[in-house]
């Protein structure tokens, strides 16, 4: 745990799907998107100059500054949280914002007062007017509760007062020292001493004040008559809300600077009872999106020359991360991030550091391949190729996937190939072991398959190797021989391949089912390779980890030389047999 430090330069706003926070000289939004991204946007704000340090004028200049600010915010998180959904423009947005105002001052100024006048004509009398402040008061404050409890049961607003509990939570966090993780911040409270709820409280105890001793004053000078009249009454009073935000901000910001003490803890009550109705625990997403805000804000004061970003820009790093999360429940390695990155941006996987943010369109294309991803489609057949023995290979859902494993595989094989051999890649698929075997030697290359719709693919991956792709089934439509066959063949027991992962059942079934054991189609090679096979030829399998044995038993009934190899991992891998046996 750190030390304790106060934060009071720090406070927040909840947004929709997010949380605002904000210093004297940086704003920072973070707002979760329908996908689940948290999007930032940070602005710099201007200093009040010399105005900041004058009581009162501060405090009205800082609410009139807040009431612009946070109904911007809100509109802007909106349109991040919202994205299809219709969302005003800047001119439509200042006329709501202009009328919401207008609704708040009727709701807790002018209905108050009309309020009064109506009880002096239902019960035909006069309220005194050191009397009336009060009741005006009271009334506001049981408008007010009473809005907030009806506001706070409708779905969307309370789980904006989730984030406002997230929002004071992660501020409580950091104030008391504690290191702002989800964990910690969960721990802490949801309410706050500089809450807006408390200040809108100390509004209305503060006009109950302003407004009596304005009375008075009015009184010693001959004119208390206009504190009584009804419309004066109400004119005089918004006149004088400057003055009772002003006051509230500074009786805010002194009792949050006070030490804790029971006489202290007076006074603050009130608005922290208040609070329970503006902020609820929030789910821990919330907490991740206030602690993001929060940090934002800290790093941006801390190196002002960091460079803004906004909403519709996302950060490679963050990207990462959130790939990541997202695939997260498939069997994806967290290399795949940097892949459909580089894939969208057609960039190099050590570019990646350098790059700016992406856009938003690039962000969507990164977003399409994830979604395809995290549905269990491969991600080799959503980019349409893969990477195997430092060669691209064109795959789709016809061919099966090049593996690692197989590397190995192709490894062994061309420490038997000899200059102007004869090598068949028998059961090609894409075609990759082929390809491989024809860039890394001089030898004479050909490639079979069964199916037509691998054959297709094999062909646009070794039309420029003048590899020649048969049709076959194994062996049967082959009529030459060969000085090295080499083969990964279906290998997985029947029973077995249902139980795989969605990424694998993505291939096809034909390159995966071995049979009720795993081994009917090395059955099917030990018989018909023999016959298509030098004297000195070489035959490379690749196997099951756990199918050396087995495999190797087969073949010795047809060679009189088998080798076992093991992979990078230490599994059983591959099996070499040899036609003569080797000295």
């Amino acid at each position: 745990m750190k030390e304790k430090q106060q934060c009071v330069s720090i406070g927040g706003q909840a947004l929709i799907e997010g949380v605002m926070m904000q210093s004297r000289t940086t704003q920072a939004m973070a707002v979760r998107n329908p996908d689940g991204f948290v999007e930032v946007k940070v602005k710099k704000l201007k200093s009040m100059g010399i105005w900041a340090k004058i009581p009162i004028i501060r405090g009205c200049i800082s609410f009139v500054k807040s009431l612009i600010s946070g109904t911007k915010t809100v509109y802007e998180s909106a349109e991040v949280a919202f994205p299809e959904e219709d969302t005003p423009g800047s001119f439509a947005m200042g006329i709501s914002g202009v009328i919401g105002m207008l609704f708040a001052i009727a709701l807790f100024f002018v209905l108050p007062s009309l309020a009064v006048s109506g009880i002096e004509a239902l019960f035909k009398i006069t309220i005194d007017k050191y009397i009336i402040p009060l009741i005006e008061g009271a009334i506001r404050i049981l408008i007010f509760v009473i809005y907030l409890l009806l506001v706070s049961k409708m779905k969307d607003i309370r789980r904006t007062f989730m984030y406002h509990g997230a929002e004071h939570r992660t501020i409580n966090c950091f104030e008391k020292g504690m290191d702002l993780t989800v964990e910690n911040v969960q721990k802490c409270s949801t309410r706050h001493n500089r809450c807006g709820t408390t200040f809108l409280f100390f509004v209305m105890i503060m006009s109950i004040l302003v407004i009596a001793l304005t009375t008075l004053i009015f009184s010693l000078c001959g004119i208390g008559w206009l504190m009584t009249e009804g419309w004066t009454r109400i004119v005089i009073r918004l006149g004088l809300l400057p003055i009772i935000a002003g006051c509230s901000y500074e009786l805010l910001q002194g009792l949050a600077r006070l030490p804790d003490n029971w006489f202290v803890d007076i006074f603050r009550a009130p608005g922290l009872a208040l609070q329970r109705l503006t902020t609820y625990p929030p789910e821990d997403d919330m907490a991740e999106v206030a602690i993001l805000s929060f940090n934002t804000v800290r790093a941006y004061d801390a190196n002002p020359d960091k460079p803004l970003i906004s909403f519709g820009q996302y950060e490679v790093s963050a990207m990462r991360n959130f790939i990541n999360s997202k695939l997260s429940a498939t069997d994806a390695d967290s290399a795949e991030a940097d892949w459909i990155m580089c894939h969208v941006l057609k960039i190099k996987r050590a570019e990646l550091a350098l790059r700016a943010p992406l856009n938003k369109d690039e962000y969507k294309a990164v977003m399409e391949i994830v979604n395809k991803r995290k549905e269990g489609t491969p991600l080799d057949y959503i980019l349409g190729e893969s990477e195997f023995y430092g060669l691209k290979i064109k795959v789709n859902e016809n061919v099966l996937i090049p593996r690692l494993d197989t590397e190995v595989l192709v490894e062994h094989a061309l420490k038997y190939v000899r200059s102007g051999d004869k090598v068949l890649d028998l059961m090609t698929g894409s075609g990759c072991i082929a390809k491989a075997i024809k860039n890394n030697s001089t030898a004479q290359v050909f490639a079979s398959d069964v199916s037509d719709e691998a054959i297709e693919v094999a062909k646009s991956n070794l039309s420029d190797d003048g590899v020649l792709v048969i049709k076959s089934d194994v062996l049967e439509n082959v009529d030459d021989v060969f000085d090295v066959i080499v083969s990964n063949p279906p290998y997985i027991r029947t029973e077995v391949v249902d139980t795989l992962t969605k990424e694998v059942l993505a291939q096809p079934r034909i390159a995966l089912d071995g049979g009720a054991d795993g081994l009917d189609v090395y059955r099917k090679i030990a018989l018909q390779v023999p016959d298509h096979l030098t004297d000195e030829g070489t035959l490379a399998l690749e196997i099951g980890y756990d199918q050396a044995k087995d495999v190797a038993d087969i073949m010795m009934e047809k060679f009189s030389f088998v080798r076992i190899i093991k992979d990078l991992n230490g599994n059983d891998r591959v099996v070499i047999a040899k036609n003569k046996k080797v000295k």
